[in-house]
């Protein structure tokens, strides 16, 4: 009787250190942090005759934060300064030159591209520039946006 021999691929999970942030074809320098993509879809309650099924809404996509520490790349600011000056009826078309598509990538361990999302129409609707500032502390400054989204897909 011949002997079969399974091969199985081992699935360990991504670090979630070895990342990368890109917009307008470009690496972000110095993102430390980015939270987690999020999207919930409603739950919209039918009554058929005797019994309830439950069904798909719509869906929402939560803001999507970064963080880095401060330097002199006034790219955030920059963005950020796009869209808090628009205001009215012009905030609406303005908006449209304010919008970017985002793309988040995870490495695995060996440094290889690994899982790749982009993040569709996102703008900046929170800036924060500096921290709490505190002569005693020996932290590091950090700024830190807070993008709007209209969705995401992997890629």
């Amino acid at each position: 009787m011949a002997q079969v021999t399974i091969k199985t691929q081992r699935l360990d999970p991504y670090k979630n250190f070895k990342f990368r942030l890109k917009w307008r074809g470009k690496t972000v320098a110095g993102v430390s942090k980015v939270n987690g993509l999020k999207r919930t879809t409603n739950v919209l309650k039918q009554r058929e005759a005797s019994r309830s099924r439950k069904l798909p809404g719509g869906t929402k996509y939560e803001p999507i934060t970064l963080e880095r520490g401060v330097t002199h790349d006034s790219e955030f600011a920059r963005w950020a300064s796009s869209v808090c000056s628009l205001a009215g009826q012009q905030a609406k078309a303005a908006l449209k030159t304010s919008l970017r598509d985002v793309i988040i990538e995870q490495y695995n361990e060996a440094g290889q591209l690994a899982i790749t999302y982009k993040v569709f129409r996102c703008w900046v609707s929170e800036f924060q520039a500096l921290p709490d500032l505190d002569a005693g502390a020996n932290a590091v400054a950090i700024e830190h946006i807070k993008l709007e989204n209209e969705g995401w897909q992997r890629d």
